[in-house]
């Protein structure tokens, strides 16, 4: 068994893997040890486990960890089971690289495009031929109802529940900002889908991410969804570098 965790801007995510299957898994706003000792008592049989944080952690967690575990941390140097042909590597956000590694292991022999809708939106583009090209970034959903609230004077913050659809004509000043920024996100992604499509026109779409339910069911565009899909890219990258 192997443990998996994913420290994102917002959210840290534990799982546990068999093999290729997550057993159990938890999101919590903070990783703590208390949390991991849980994990690791409530499954004796770990023994091995990947970590990927995009924020800055105590080195005292990491060698408790590595007390436990035999422990990989994903970095810039960390072999990938895909061609990186990212110009700064040393920059790539590390749950990009393994959305990439969960994306490309689904669909292997085809054009990828992953979208990864957290803190940020990421979209990122793995060709058949096992080649990671880059892609782009832009705001979250929750990073533009905050940016509305801070930097006018009177616009609430809002903090949209979970509605299949947004009339595109707000009649409130709440609903007005529902609209504007979740019927923008919809034709964000599906516009840059689109514009992806033209260069690769056999494209498969999986889209993931803590706010994806928000409007994966109004996209136009055919996509896959797949909610885990950086634990499942940290289980391969772990697998591919285990058996080197």
């Amino acid at each position: 068994m192997k443990l998996v965790i994913d420290i994102g801007n917002t959210l840290a995510k534990i799982a546990v893997f068999n093999k290729s299957d997550i057993i159990d898994f938890k999101s919590i706003d903070m990783i703590s040890y208390s949390s991991i000792k849980q994990m690791l008592d409530t499954y004796p049989d770990i023994s091995t486990g990947i970590i990927a944080s995009v924020r800055e952690m105590d080195p005292d967690f990491f060698s408790f960890l590595d007390s436990n575990i035999r422990l990989m941390q994903l970095n810039e140097f960390t072999p990938l089971p895909f061609e990186n042909n990212y110009k700064s590597p040393h920059s790539l956000g590390y749950d990009r690289i393994a959305a990439v590694a969960g994306a490309s292991g689904i669909f292997q022999l085809d054009n990828v495009l992953v979208i990864n809708a957290g803190t940020c939106i990421t979209y990122d583009v793995i060709t058949a031929e096992n080649k990671y090209l880059g892609g782009g970034i832009s705001p979250g959903i929750q990073m533009r109802f905050k940016a509305l609230h801070t930097f006018t004077g009177k616009l609430p913050l809002i903090k949209p529940g979970i509605e299949s659809t947004i009339d595109i004509i707000g009649n409130t000043t709440e609903r007005s900002i529902l609209s504007g920024v979740l019927n923008g996100v919809v034709c964000e992604i599906d516009g840059i889908i689109s514009s992806y499509k033209l260069q690769f026109p056999e494209l498969k779409v999986i889209i993931s991410g803590g706010d994806y339910k928000y409007f994966d069911k109004s996209l136009k565009n055919n996509i896959f969804a797949s909610p885990n899909i950086v634990l499942t890219g940290l289980n391969r990258i772990h697998n591919f570098n285990e058996k080197k």
